[in-house]
């Protein structure tokens, strides 16, 4: 696993605690993929509510609070497929 992945899998569950009802994955540009669920926060791949895609500068700003989520996505450095709902409640969380 690579030092980008393990610093966001660490700053992802401080920031969301025990879990996040529903499911997501944050799909880093060259490093790999985070699933976020019920379960916690853990390096994987698999089928989610939303998938998130953006670069790891794009990521690691949104992690700390250097870059707004909705602003990510409106300049189109962030990337959103399927549930939006989904999307912007994970994106209250990480605020």
């Amino acid at each position: 696993m690579s030092d980008i992945l393990t610093h966001a899998i660490a700053a992802l569950s401080e920031k969301l605690g025990d879990g996040f009802e529903g499911s997501a994955k944050f799909q880093i540009k060259g490093e790999g993929s985070i699933l976020v669920d019920e379960s916690g926060v853990r390096e994987g791949d698999g089928d989610t509510d939303v998938t998130m895609i953006a670069s790891a500068e794009t990521f690691q700003g949104i992690l700390e609070g250097d870059v707004n989520p909705t602003m990510a996505f409106m300049s189109g450095k962030l990337k959103i497929e399927g549930n939006m709902g989904m999307a912007m409640k994970l994106g209250a969380a990480l605020s």
